[in-house]
């Protein structure tokens, strides 16, 4: 296949690319279920050893995708579904609790570039609690336990002339949160995953991850504390485009000469690596899924809500 890489964030994807040139890979484990209630795929990619971390470019660690094909509609008691399914993942996920917890929840992304605003526009929609619960308590909210959640939107390195790392980790050492969750746009391999997928994941995040613009990584080694970022593909670039309508024109070939053809075709063309996509109704869909997101994880985060079987 030569020099040709699939960028993807997508651990999902990343399985599929390996298995398609090497076969089942050793040290990955994956469990699917379907959730119906929600109409929701679930896949979990367990990447268990160094090996296969450093064959599938992931960290070792859980990622969990869900695959809502109806995600990009319009409906509002669906994407309430969605929301559900994220928290029953995302509690899943999130390390064991005891009481009440502290969680800083970072939105990562450009507000002004609407692909890249998942994150701040999903702080944006978050019950943030944490200032009430310190000053009156739990009462607050007239119940008996209640999360503390904060928020952080510490935008990009050419607006404030810091790494997202370093403004998190201050944050971090003044607020002592048990947790993180980091929300994030991604790119993904399949145009027909883009803004249909959410992927949750154990081993935090890399800021700029997507678009090949790599900053510190926000991880549990990083930061001391447990990571879990959250994240929706909202571009592809644009060889993957490409590559994607070489193989369809070439199916009647042998699957591994026609990979290996588009290889050699983008090599030809590589200034396609700096071009990204996304749909021309992205501004709508960010709005939409970033209230999903948002509403997923004040579902999993309301603990007087849990204990009302709300979730």
């Amino acid at each position: 296949m030569g020099n040709f890489q699939v960028r993807t964030d997508l651990a999902l994807e990343a399985r599929e690319s390996v298995n398609r040139t090497e076969g089942e890979l050793r040290g990955v484990r994956v469990e699917e279920y379907y959730r119906e209630q929600e109409d929701v795929k679930v896949t979990k990619v367990m990447i268990d050893t160094k090996n296969a971390a450093k064959a599938m470019g992931k960290p070792v660690g859980t990622y969990v995708t869900m695959e809502a094909p109806a995600m990009v509609e319009p409906d509002e008691d669906y994407h309430r579904e969605i929301s559900e399914c994220l928290a029953k993942e995302l509690l899943e996920i999130l390390p064991p609790r005891e009481g009440e917890q502290s969680v800083l929840v970072v939105g990562l992304g450009n507000r002004e570039v609407t692909a890249d605003s998942l994150g701040p526009q999903a702080v944006d929609n978050l019950l943030i609690t944490r200032h009430i619960v310190k000053e009156y308590g739990a009462a607050a909210y007239n119940c008996d336990r209640m999360n503390l959640v904060s928020a952080l939107e510490p935008g990009v390195m050419a607006k404030t002339g810091m790494e997202t790392a370093e403004i998190v980790k201050g944050v971090v050492k003044e607020t002592s949160p048990d947790a993180l969750i980091v929300i994030d746009a991604l790119a993904a391999r399949s145009i027909r995953r883009l803004n249909r997928t959410i992927q949750i994941t154990n081993t935090g995040i890399q800021p700029g991850s997507g678009v090949g613009n790599h900053r510190n990584a926000l991880t549990e080694e990083s930061l001391g504390v447990p990571v879990v970022a959250i994240g929706i593909p909202t571009v592809v670039d644009a060889a993957t485009i490409v590559s994607d309508a070489l193989e369809k024109m070439l199916e009647g070939r042998e699957r591994a000469d026609a990979a290996e053809y588009v290889g050699r075709q983008e090599l030809n063309f590589p200034e396609l690596n700096n071009m990204y996509m996304t749909g021309k109704d992205i501004d709508a869909v960010i709005k939409r899924v970033s209230f999903t997101v948002s509403e997923g994880i004040n579902i999993a985060l309301e603990v007087h809500g849990q204990e009302e079987g709300h979730i």
